[in-house]
């Protein structure tokens, strides 16, 4: 009797000490700054906890807890690289333009985890869902483009659309993923003799537009040189037009005062006008006039008195 008692105490014991074991170490659980948890109550989501620290829950079997990353993933479509090296399928990228061509695409998306409880349990596979909506994406964008765009310029505006519509697709399955950037990592046609054929025809249409931006900036030098030229030319005739009023109106006053001392005096004024006239067809020549006695007078001596008049003023300065 005695030895089935100690039996049943150590059993006992035993079960204590694994239930205070149990309790002890599933009461408690940490979350790193880098992860985000799910509190599980009988395997039923109640509650997520974003902030890292040291957390206490009910012990197992009654609480468990599930812990995901927040990092940012990239799913990459259309290769995989491991190690630096990188394994194409060419088979999953080959898709065809809205213009009817054969191109293969393959691009990154990044993403990540910003509802843990759908992510967990709104689907079997998240990430495989997400990966066929890239891909459903992609062809469908690519179908609506045309090859110039996915291979040149339009690669921008391809991508913004691709993401527009993976988002969209990814909103609807409500998986708990958010889509952070679809980046297009390659865009090139099937085969070596039609990619050089796109090639040379892609250089001839850059060249093409090199020599159209030549000649249009040719064209806006030229015509700039031809509004500076109608500026000043506008410019000189308006100053030109300004100084013949100017003169015209000088010439009138000087012909008004004229008029009038002619006016007052018609035989002194005909006369002294007579003489400046000479003056001026003749500027070096000495004016002179005959008396009818044949007796001759300096009529209008200026000249001499004004070559003297600034000697004399040299002089005295010269004396002060």
């Amino acid at each position: 009797m005695v030895s089935i008692k100690k039996i049943y105490v150590i059993i006992a014991l035993t079960f204590l000490v694994a239930g205070l074991s149990i309790v002890a170490f599933t009461t408690w659980y940490t979350v790193d700054e880098s992860e985000q948890a799910v509190i599980l109550t009988f395997g039923k989501s109640e509650e997520e906890i974003n902030e890292p620290g040291l957390h206490f829950k009910l012990p197992w079997p009654i609480q468990s807890v599930e812990t995901l990353s927040k990092e940012t993933y990239s799913l990459q479509f259309g290769y995989k690289e491991n190690e630096g090296e990188i394994q194409d399928f060419p088979s999953e990228t080959k898709m065809i333009t809205g213009d009817e061509n054969i191109v293969l695409a393959d691009l990154v998306v990044q993403w990540k985890i910003t509802d843990p409880t759908k992510y967990l349990y709104n689907a079997d596979n998240p990430e495989e869902i997400l990966y066929d909506a890239t891909s459903a994406s992609l062809r469908s964008i690519v179908g609506s483009s045309k090859i110039d765009d996915a291979l040149t310029s339009g690669k921008a505006e391809i991508e913004a659309d691709v993401r527009d519509l993976l988002s969209s697709l990814i909103d609807k399955y409500d998986i708990g993923i958010s889509i952070l950037a679809v980046k297009l990592q390659d865009v090139e046609l099937p085969n070596d003799k039609v990619r050089k054929a796109f090639t040379d025809v892609t250089d001839a249409r850059e060249t093409m537009n090199t020599k159209l931006n030549e000649a249009s900036k040719y064209q806006n030098k030229k015509m700039n040189e031809a509004q500076g030229e109608k500026a000043a030319l506008m410019s000189k005739a308006l100053g030109d037009k300004a100084a013949r009023i100017e003169t015209a109106r000088g010439d009138v006053a000087i012909f008004d005062k004229l008029y009038e001392e002619y006016r007052k005096n018609p035989d002194i004024t005909k006369k002294r006008l007579v003489i400046e006239t000479i003056e001026q067809v003749l500027p070096q020549s000495e004016v002179y006039i005959m008396n009818d006695d044949g007796n001759t007078m300096k009529y209008f001596p200026i000249r001499p008195l004004e070559k003297e008049q600034p000697k004399e003023e040299k002089g005295s300065e010269k004396n002060g």
